[in-house]
């Protein structure tokens, strides 16, 4: 007799979603898919993984996502690649490659994958949802981009959402900005955290994203970016802030606020869950990129986009108390057989057909165990099919909700099966 194998587990960092727990994901995509369509937008859908130069042009070799994070790999043809730590360098590439008309407005759904140390709501596969659009520079693109995001929150329960929002400028009076942050930061390095103590010249903007107490004290005292951009960049800036305004949505200035790549350019923008307690209480963000499409190969093309956890998003509704459903997702029908005959597995085929979510139960269990499973199933109303009802072409109809169970209930031709249930659930 061979040895007992101990269960395979999920991989540290990663989790399964099951039900009914998954039907508030389906109901999330559902409700980012009609509001993408809504906007404009269609659905793309890149390789899992990708030439790891994809991600290094895009997010920088002196980051922390490629120095630290990244999942890099060689394949049985000596070809490196690496798993997808964000979304929009993927999108990017296809874009390139691609060369559709512009301006090109694409969403996604992505598994992204990012070593790091797991916590409540963080993994290192973790799920993203985003937009991306290319080839305008238009503010009002920024505006609506934003306007999606925040309307997507609005619409799966969420009203404790701030969105923060800054510009970068652009590369030219950033340059000027970055030189100045670095003779300031170069004056207080031994006011700053651990890692940034020593690491601060690599790239001075990436202090001014930590969250860590030190850090934040230290920048706060320092010179803003918001306050160094170039007119043309501060003129842009003012446009999209006054035209979410002009739509209804508040936001607040957050000077201190930079993305973690390379390829940021002016608008910047994050949403935070105010029912988080902790630092770390961003659900998505995003801004524009001008140079990432010539850094894989392109044309220089203008773009916009933002990426938002799913798991950071759901704990949200959850830290806000938000109980309502996304998704129907219960049944309408369950099918108690005590015959085996497979006419009642073609009924069970014609209901689904007819547009019903009908189950039943197997392995020819007793009538008592098949009532207990339709009642934990969920389902509205119960199809019995007794020796009676076979013979009879009939089928008993029991309503699984109502306070008389077991005396509301009623006689139905199978043959006619679909419409005699349609004709109940419109009562």
């Amino acid at each position: 007799m061979s040895d007992s194998v101990a269960p395979f587990q999920a991989p540290i960092g990663t989790h399964d979603v099951l039900g009914p727990e998954s039907a508030l994901w389906e109901g999330l995509v559902a409700v980012f898919a009609e509001n993408a369509y809504r906007y404009g937008f269609s659905l793309v859908m890149t390789p899992i993984f990708e030439d790891v130069g994809v991600f290094v042009r895009g997010i920088g070799e002196d980051s922390d996502v490629f120095r630290n994070e990244m999942y890099v790999f060689e394949d049985r043809g000596q070809r490196r690649y690496a798993l997808r730590p964000e979304g929009t360098a993927s999108v990017v590439r296809a874009f390139v490659q691609h060369q559709p008309t512009t301006p090109w407005k694409a969403w996604y759904l992505t598994p992204a994958f990012r070593y790091e140390r797991p916590q409540k709501g963080r993994y290192r596969q973790h799920y993203q949802l985003g937009v991306e659009v290319l080839g305008t520079d238009d503010p009002a693109v920024d505006v609506e981009v934003i306007a999606l995001a925040h309307n997507v929150y609005k619409a799966i329960g969420l009203q404790r959402v701030t969105l923060l929002i800054n510009s970068m400028g652009h590369a030219e009076c950033r340059a000027a900005y970055v030189s100045l942050l670095a003779e300031f930061l170069g004056e207080h390095q031994d006011e700053l955290c651990d890692e940034h103590r020593t690491t601060w010249g690599q790239n001075p903007l990436r202090v001014l994203d930590c969250k860590r107490e030190e850090c934040v004290e230290v920048t706060s005292k320092g010179p803003m970016l918001i306050d160094h951009v170039c007119d043309a960049c501060r003129v842009h800036f003012d446009s999209v802030v006054d035209g979410l305004s002009a739509i209804g949505i508040t936001s607040t200035l957050a000077p201190r606020l930079v993305r973690g790549f390379d390829y940021y350019n002016r608008t910047t923008f994050e949403f935070v869950a105010d029912a988080f307690e902790s630092a770390q209480n961003s659900i998505g963000g995003g801004g524009r990129y001008d140079q990432l499409a010539e850094e894989l190969g392109g044309k220089p093309t203008s773009g916009i986009g933002f990426g938002s956890g799913v798991e950071r998003i759901l704990l949200a509704r959850e830290a806000e108390g938000v109980t309502s459903e996304l998704l129907k997702r219960t049944l309408d029908l369950f099918v108690i057989d005590t015959t085996g005959d497979v006419s009642v597995a073609a009924m069970i085929e014609t209901l689904r057909l007819g547009g019903f979510a009908t189950d039943r139960a197997y392995d020819q269990r007793s009538m008592k165990a098949q009532m207990k499973a339709a009642d934990r199933s969920g389902a509205r109303f119960a199809l019995l099919v007794g020796p009676e009802e076979l013979a009879a072409g009939e089928v008993t109809i029991r309503d699984l909700r109502s306070q008389d169970f077991g005396q509301t209930q009623q006689r139905a031709v199978r043959g006619e099966i679909v419409a005699t249930v349609a004709n109940l659930f419109t009562k």
